[in-house]
């Protein structure tokens, strides 16, 4: 019900927002679609997934040449990822990686490739992605959870004690 409730609500949204913009100035259109976005984020913040998913991919669908669209497509992998959905997440991941090649969040969907390949129990793939984040966003908060990523994935050596 609640699932219901989220995307009626942001149907409503898009109604209420969308009836007669077309004429909108680009910084009215600007701060309407900011304003659907951060309400889609309010569904995610809540935990309602399955409703945040829903108003993503409209977003996407109404939005998909904004400055945000990029977010939109990660926050839809971030919604499966949480609800254990791990294929589609690594698809819409790598979404965001194919589609979106100047985004911010090309690190962030990086990094969230790896650890879906963790929960894919994909060792070898998810070694490499992370290796990716180091390589290409060394300085990046990202990079520093790869880093503690691949240190966990590492077997824990034990110092060799000196036989008698």
């Amino acid at each position: 019900m609640a699932v219901r409730q989220g995307i009626g609500s942001l149907l409503l949204l898009f109604i209420v927002f969308y009836a007669g913009q077309p004429s909108a100035a680009p910084t009215q259109r600007q701060d309407t679609t900011r304003h659907l976005y951060d309400r889609i984020m309010e569904e995610f913040k809540q935990r309602d997934y399955e409703a945040a998913m829903a108003g993503f991919r409209l977003f996407l669908e109404i939005h998909g040449q904004s400055a945000l669209a990029a977010n939109a497509q990660y926050w839809i992998g971030e919604c499966q990822f949480r609800m254990r959905r791990y294929q589609d997440a690594l698809q819409s991941f790598y979404d965001v990686v194919s589609n979106y090649p100047l985004s911010p969040k090309l690190a962030a969907s990086t990094l969230k490739l790896g650890q879906t390949y963790i929960k894919l129990r994909d060792q070898e793939k998810a070694r490499l992605m992370f290796d990716r984040v180091i390589d290409q966003y060394p300085e990046s908060p990202e990079a520093d959870v790869a880093r503690k990523a691949i240190e966990a994935m590492s077997p824990s050596e034990e110092p060799s004690t000196p036989s008698p």
